[in-house]
């Protein structure tokens, strides 16, 4: 079996975790592949960089937080190599398993006593004229915003080549279910499960309060067209890449066939970390009588 390391870069705390766990790897008879800026740090002798870690080994160790997490997604789902994120503080969405938990999860990984889940992504083509500019896979989300001056865009929505509304709003988010608790979720998008095929279109701060959140089939292709006239319009994908718009160029969004294997923590469920993460039931304070 070969196992791959990665981890947020220029944090301390993957270090010491890394020797230690590379170290019991090794005895159980596993490669161990890391990033090479890691890798280097420990003068571990199978350093390589990040983007070959997927191809190379069976199983991905991520450690950090969602953030860290989403950029090996977009690496990994190309082969279809599972991941298992170790969040280094709180629980994750993405990064369900502990530091505490890492050890006891290992050796049900190396037993091949694990379960994976697979998560929808989709897939974003940005079309300027009659050329394709870019075109990208995202777990989370699809935002088209302002930049640095908060003003009001116009958006044009097609759903199966259909204008459903133009959206006077700050921006608009095109999130998965994977992506519903992330930015989504703070513009007032629903909570959806990760396992309904859906994507969610969140207006932000919409200038008509009747636009509200709207929920479709993944399978529907979702255009959006920039017909507004200001400049700094942005198209970021998963919070990390980032595009600058011109008027008139059409955003283009649906699922793709390519999905992210996520290796499912035994120890908590999703509505579990839905609970602790949200602070659901919480009590936040007690009235003296």
């Amino acid at each position: 079996m070969k196992i791959g390391i990665i981890a947020k870069p220029n944090i301390v705390e993957p270090l010491d975790i890394t020797q230690k766990l590379s170290i019991w790897l090794k005895d159980r008879g596993i490669e161990v592949f890391i990033e090479k800026d890691l890798g280097d740090k420990i003068d571990h002798p199978d350093s390589v960089d990040r983007v070959d870690i997927p191809e190379l080994v069976d199983v991905i160790l991520v450690f950090g937080g969602d953030g860290t997490f989403l950029g090996v997604a977009r690496l990994a789902c190309k082969h279809g190599t599972p991941i298992l994120g170790i969040n280094l503080g709180g629980l994750g969405f993405l990064t369900e398993v502990t530091v505490e938990e890492l050890y006891p999860m290992m050796e049900r990984i190396i037993e091949g006593d694990y379960e994976v889940e697979e998560r929808q992504m989709l897939r974003t083509s940005l079309h300027r004229g009659k050329n394709t500019i870019e075109t990208h896979e995202v777990l989370n989300d699809v935002v088209i915003n302002k930049g640095a001056v908060a003003r009001i865009i116009d958006l044009a929505i097609h759903i199966e080549d259909s204008h459903v509304t133009t959206y006077r709003a700050d921006g608009i988010i095109l999130s998965t279910p994977t992506g519903s608790t992330a930015y989504s979720l703070s513009a007032g998008g629903p909570i959806v499960h990760p396992k309904i095929p859906v994507t969610i279109i969140t207006p932000i701060c919409p200038h008509t309060l009747t636009n509200r959140p709207l929920v479709v089939s993944s399978d529907m292709k979702v255009e959006i067209q920039v017909t507004t006239h200001e400049p700094d319009t942005y198209l970021t994908l998963d919070g990390q890449i980032g595009v600058r718009l011109n008027t008139g160029d059409v955003i283009e969004v649906k699922r793709t066939d390519t999905s992210v294997k996520l290796i499912k923590s035994p120890f908590r469920d999703f509505f579990t970390i839905l609970k602790t993460k949200l602070m659901w039931g919480e009590r936040y304070g007690k009235i003296d009588r």
